[in-house]
């Protein structure tokens, strides 16, 4: 009863997997680098991966509401099931539109399903996306005065886990957030905090910031697209909290200042 966890390398699918193998469950944790391969652009990658699998974590790059990831995603399912692997645990997003659509696709396909529709990670912070940026002393997003629920990706794949291994979680949304509002703004402060070094915060209209990300080495067309989708998400429409890690785990979601606390060592001052 092999798990597949695509994106095995991810922040998501590499503590999935961790924690799978861990309970002692088989796990096969691929990406464009593993063996075997799998690519969610190329679809004769597909059928390896699935090969033996009755489960699979989907975690699809670069973002689900990326225009097209719809198509990816429903095809990607329709497979899964045709071939046994029918307990698809999928991780989304909040407020997306393109993300309401690739869970539909995916829902469609007809599998034993759970949504994992998250906000955004601590651990872009300092794992990936914004890490790289953060190192030279600034943090860039688009124009926004909406606050977001950061989420631990801890608490993330500790609900993945359950949902995989629970069957009571079938057929289910789970919204999960942190346990509070924090405005990027907020997050570069704690971070200085927590760092001891001092954080350079900009915002930028949604061009000017796929501008900064293709010259950051993002390909045009993602950067554009994630540019569009952060203006969409952060308007507002997600600037509320929910309840998902705790009903699905019992416990409350751990908050971002402890997560610093831990995550970033303070610079010697002085």
């Amino acid at each position: 009863m092999t798990t597949l966890i695509t994106g095995g390398t991810g922040k998501t699918g590499s503590r999935v997997a961790h924690r799978l193998t861990t309970l002692g469950r088989p796990v096969r944790a691929v990406s464009r680098h593993s063996e075997p391969r799998f690519d969610w652009h190329d679809a004769t990658t597909w059928d390896a991966a699935l090969d033996g699998c009755t489960a699979a974590y989907v975690c699809f790059q670069p973002d689900l509401g990326l225009p097209g990831a719809d198509e990816i995603v429903g095809a990607f399912a329709r497979r899964a099931v045709d071939l046994g692997c029918t307990r698809l645990v999928l991780l989304s997003g909040r407020g997306e539109e393109g993300a309401r659509r690739s869970e539909a696709a995916l829902v469609g396909a007809g599998p034993d399903w759970t949504i994992l529709r998250s906000s955004f990670f601590f651990q872009n912070f300092t794992e990936s996306f914004w890490a790289e940026e953060l190192d030279t002393g600034s943090l860039t997003m688009v124009e926004s005065t909406a606050p977001e629920p950061f989420v631990d990706v801890e608490d993330v794949a500790d609900v993945a886990v359950a949902a995989l291994l629970d069957p009571a979680h079938v057929g289910r949304v789970h919204e999960l957030t942190g346990p509070r509002l924090i405005r990027f703004a907020d997050i570069a402060a704690e971070i200085a905090d927590a760092s001891g070094r001092p954080v350079d915060f900009r915002e930028l209209p949604a061009e000017e910031y796929a501008a900064a990300l293709v010259a950051a080495g993002l390909e045009a067309d993602d950067a554009a697209g994630l540019a569009a989708l952060f203006d969409e998400v952060l308007d507002g429409r997600n600037a509320h909290l929910d309840p998902g890690v705790r009903d699905v785990l019992g416990r409350d979601p751990r908050d971002f200042a402890a997560f610093a606390a831990d995550a970033l060592v303070p610079t010697a001052r002085g």
